[in-house]
């Protein structure tokens, strides 16, 4: 996996946008302004920062020595993820989309039932 596969996953999440409030070094995605992934720009090596449920968290750090605690990020709710080629790409897919849901599914009810209006909408939309 690539930088840009990383980030053509993070922004294909509905409602996910690029952001750059730390600075030009790591692009920030947020959905509803909030927080659920970190891709630096010039990685070396490639790495993204995802949130993730504490549990779940520390059995992908069991299961993957390419997963340690979040760089800089509260170390129980956050995972980065460094891309060295051990790690399926489905698996860190499905990590970023479980990231996502994770921050959705925290959003206050008025923010989630925007989200999904505009989600209907778009379906509608030719």
């Amino acid at each position: 996996m690539q930088r840009d596969d990383l980030r053509a996953l993070c922004l294909a999440c509905h409602g996910a946008v690029e952001d750059f409030p730390f600075g030009d070094d790591v692009a920030v995605y947020k959905v509803c302004g909030k927080i659920f992934a970190l891709l630096p720009v010039n990685p070396a090596p490639l790495t993204i920062s995802l949130k993730c449920d504490p549990l779940e968290a520390e059995l992908l750090r069991e299961k993957y020595p390419a997963i340690t605690a979040g760089y800089h990020l509260n170390k129980r709710h956050w995972n980065t993820i460094h891309l060295d080629g051990s790690l399926p790409p489905e698996e860190v897919s499905a990590m970023i989309a479980d990231s996502y849901a994770l921050v959705v599914r925290a959003l206050p009810r008025k923010d989630r039932d925007a989200l999904h209006a505009q989600s209907a909408a778009a379906r509608l939309t030719f």
